[in-house]
């Protein structure tokens, strides 16, 4: 398993991959270009890892976590941040782990495992409420219906409502695409408001 880190300094931001990627592919699909200002302005350091490992979540909260506090000389809250299925990643470890991310900025995802939500209640809830926010972006140009992010994106928005837990909904325009030049313009818009 493999992190690549970019950036000098700044708010700490781990990007998972899509559905077969790896860490570098956000370098090699344009995303890292597309916060490259926050990069070297120093507001932003970004973390991508590779998507598949059997041991996934221990490995991102016992060593790429640990890695991130170090990297950066000291603990932080990180932003999670993916596209695809790692939009369901980012949203996924932000509601089983808001004490390390906070923020979720999430991309054209899928959420459909995640309805576990809605038996969420009492304490939990209540600091979920106090600690979390999710950040769900979708175009609904083509594939973003034929992929079911469209809908499910639509759908967990409402679920997160239903339950008080803070969010935003942010539906593009009918021209664009479940593609990496959406989600390039959709981090290089919102990321900069969180750094």
């Amino acid at each position: 398993m493999s992190v690549r880190s970019y950036g000098h300094w700044g708010r700490p931001v781990l990007a998972f991959p899509s559905e077969g990627g790896d860490a570098s592919e956000f370098e090699d699909r344009g995303m890292v270009d597309a916060v490259g200002e926050l990069l070297a302005a120093g507001r932003i350091k970004l973390y991508c890892v590779d998507g598949a490992h059997e041991r996934y979540e221990s490995w991102i909260v016992d060593e790429v976590v640990p890695y991130i506090h170090d990297d950066c000389r000291g603990v932080q809250d990180v932003i999670v941040t993916g596209v695809s299925l790692g939009a369901f990643r980012a949203a996924n470890f932000a509601l089983t782990r808001a004490d390390l991310f906070p923020l979720a900025v999430c991309l054209s995802g899928v959420y459909g495992p995640l309805e576990w939500v809605s038996g969420l209640g009492g304490d939990h809830l209540d600091w979920l409420r106090s600690r979390l926010s999710v950040l769900l972006v979708c175009g609904q140009g083509q594939w973003e219906d034929t992929t079911g992010a469209l809908e499910s994106t639509r759908r967990f928005a409402g679920l997160l409502a239903a339950k008080g837990i803070p969010h935003e909904l942010d539906l593009w325009g009918h021209d664009v695409p479940h593609d990496w030049p959406s989600w390039r313009a959709q981090i290089s818009h919102h990321l900069p408001r969180f750094c």
